[in-house]
């Protein structure tokens, strides 16, 4: 009996110091079913590449890039004060020490802003985040291995050469229709 109720003991003990801190992941997954959002996952498909006519520097940051996770929140007339609570929500998780900001844009009613997760290996996830206090909002996870800046730098030329399929975003393009 008492081995029994020594492992149930150690059992309490982990289960009560598993991290139940939010996170986007968290945030995320608990949304993505939300009639109020939008959740989208993009491939790398997505930018319809022609990998044989870009750089080594080109294919190393497309190779760099795995996913981008989406998830919109778009305001109406019933959804306001809900709107305020996820704006708060997301807001705070951005706000925990992991998320480094890298960028931010700012006009009053809208922003966007660029972080990254703060780790001592090189970087996996990119966040960006943009708001308008009368649309809604949109998180966008953007996932790979080893991205650094330089690479996110060259995924700008690659995007440039790409052929972007719309169809992946028609979700999001019919949520911010007015």
């Amino acid at each position: 009996m008492k081995v029994i109720g020594s492992l149930f003991v150690l059992f309490s003990l982990l289960l009560a110091s598993c991290n139940t801190a939010p996170s986007l992941q968290k945030y995320f997954v608990e949304n993505t079913e939300n009639k109020n959002f939008v959740a989208l996952d993009i491939s790398p498909s997505i930018l319809n590449v022609d990998a044989t006519k870009l750089s080594v520097d080109q294919n190393k940051a497309l190779q760099s890039f795995d996913k981008m996770n989406v998830l919109a929140f778009k305001i109406n007339d019933n959804n306001k004060a809900q709107f305020e609570v996820e704006l708060a929500k997301v807001n705070g998780i951005l706000k925990e020490a992991k998320y480094q900001q890298l960028m931010k844009l700012s006009s009053g009613k809208e922003g966007a802003s660029l972080y990254y997760i703060d780790s001592d290996s090189p970087i996996n996830e990119l966040v960006l985040y943009a708001n308008k206090k009368d649309s809604g909002f949109v998180l966008v996870r953007i996932l790979g291995k080893d991205m650094n800046p330089t690479n996110c730098m060259t995924m700008i030329s690659v995007l440039k050469s790409s052929n972007i399929n719309l169809e992946q975003l028609k979700p999001l393009q019919e949520l911010f229709k007015k």
